[in-house]
């Protein structure tokens, strides 16, 4: 016979606490994308001393980033295939005769 015991939250983390004063402030803050304009709020560990208001009325710190999900060629679909078939090629007409004798 099997015998099912549930634990009471309270039982699981009893004697086990978060050491106090040593992680840090993981608080809301506001990403904006200079390429796209684009900005995201969120939850992070960074810290800024520029502000922005919010859509919620709200104060937040904001991070500006150069590039995000938002403006990334990978993830907007708008990467460029490198053609490298075409580079081989003319690099092999540009040095086709290199090292050879006289």
């Amino acid at each position: 016979m099997h015998m099912l015991l549930l634990a009471k939250s309270s039982d699981v983390n009893k004697g086990f606490s978060m050491k106090a004063d040593i992680h840090p402030q993981y608080n809301t803050i506001v990403f904006n994308d200079l390429a796209s304009g684009e900005k995201f709020l969120t939850r992070s560990t960074a810290k800024s001393k520029k502000t922005i208001e919010w859509e919620d009325g709200n104060t937040y710190p904001v991070i500006d980033v150069e590039i995000s999900a938002a403006s990334h060629p990978f993830y907007t679909g708008k990467q460029r295939i490198m053609d490298s078939a075409g580079r081989v090629e003319r690099f092999n007409q540009r040095f086709k005769g290199f090292g050879a004798k006289k």
